[in-house]
């Protein structure tokens, strides 16, 4: 385990606050990394998506960057645009 990982897995143990903010934040991260692969995979670059989904290239690179607040309509768009199924599920 590097520096970086071992310094998250003692913050989490110690600072509940800090893991539930670094949870969060992972899964919003994670979506945006998610979504960036996708649209890679289907051989689109971010104006492709944009215009596919009647947006602007700036408001796909925030999605792929920060996913954070993204409505509904907008996932379910983006997988539309993407060939894909939009699959939700609660933990």
């Amino acid at each position: 385990m590097g520096d970086v990982e071992t310094y998250i897995a003692r913050r989490k143990k110690s600072d509940p606050k800090f893991k539930q903010g670094f949870e969060e934040g992972y899964k919003e991260f994670e979506f945006g990394v998610l979504l960036r692969h996708a649209r890679q995979e289907a051989g689109l670059t971010q104006e492709q998506l944009a215009r596919l989904m009647h947006t602007k290239k700036t408001a796909i690179s925030r999605l792929e960057n920060r996913a954070g607040d993204i409505r509904l309509s907008t996932l379910r768009k983006a997988a539309r645009a993407l060939g894909k199924e939009l699959v939700l599920n609660l933990k």
